[in-house]
């Protein structure tokens, strides 16, 4: 059964969809069965993948509004060997849409249960904000990776998204967990940074990922080739991140580990 992992964070540009992109890499390489859904209107994820979606093409949108299956919209990744369902603006009109639908926060989860193509892992790159398409994210998930950069308003915006993971707890998805912490485009050099970082250790421990992603160029310049950085540069610092953090991953889902969800304090919930 696949694992199924909500790329979110409330505050925009933390290295979100860097993370999904190169992240789905990796875990291919590793010999993994991936599809990435890209959640994001702004299609982020889909471009940095290399794939061009045609005006007439299926899309995310046409998935959670049930206009056709997930296995007839995704797209494989040549080069990557994983598969993308892809996103365009028309994702705007699909949260409208399910506005008006019961149900329409479990439409992402009813989608992907559908599928008969099994994968390991599912990476869904969500918005930089709370909405119904994060919301479908956060109730098809098992687990939620939180990209941050260490600085002070990072610290409030995960606390926030920290209150909004329990709410789903609570609510329509009980079995939802902290996949873990980490700590993007990260300078050493900063004493803010390495601050913060400690914060993040002394009050979440082992749920912080030891993999740390530098601020890199390579990283950066990746997304205009349309090939995620592990792919187009496998010796570049920000590659040897994501490459240690797959690796990271599947040796604590080998240990078969979970995650409780946590408050600031580090008081289990």
């Amino acid at each position: 059964m696949a694992r199924i992992i909500a790329i979110t964070n409330q505050k925009g540009g933390v290295g979100k969809t860097t993370t999904t992109v190169n992240l789905a890499a990796a875990l291919a390489l590793a010999r993994k069965k991936v599809l990435l859904v890209d959640l994001d209107p702004q299609g982020n994820a889909t471009v940095g993948c290399g794939i061009a979606v045609a005006e007439d093409a299926l899309t995310a949108c046409d998935v959670l509004l049930g206009d056709c299956t997930l296995a007839e919209a995704q797209r494989e990744v040549g080069k990557g060997g994983f598969h993308v369902l892809p996103a365009t603006g028309d994702l705007t009109a699909a949260e409208v849409g399910l506005l008006q639908r019961d149900h329409r926060e479990t439409a992402l989860a009813r989608a992907l249960a559908a599928s008969p193509q099994p994968f390991d892992y599912v990476l869904i790159d969500c918005p930089p904000s709370l909405n119904l398409l994060t919301l479908n994210a956060l109730v098809a998930a098992d687990g939620v990776l939180i990209p941050m950069q260490c600085e002070y308003y990072a610290l409030e915006g995960l606390k926030a998204l920290l209150g909004t993971i329990d709410g789903v707890r609570r609510g329509p998805n009980p079995a939802l967990e902290i996949e873990g912490l980490l700590r993007t485009m990260f300078d050493p050099r900063n004493r803010l940074a390495r601050d913060v970082s400690e914060q993040l250790l002394r009050h979440f421990g082992d749920k912080v990922y030891r993999s740390i992603v530098p601020r890199n160029v390579r990283l950066a310049e990746a997304p205009s080739y349309g090939l995620p950085c592990v792919l187009l540069d496998r010796g570049a610092q920000g590659s040897a991140a994501y490459l240690a953090l797959a690796g990271e991953m599947l040796r604590r889902h080998a240990r078969g580990r979970t995650t409780a969800i946590t408050d600031l304090t580090g008081a289990a919930t």
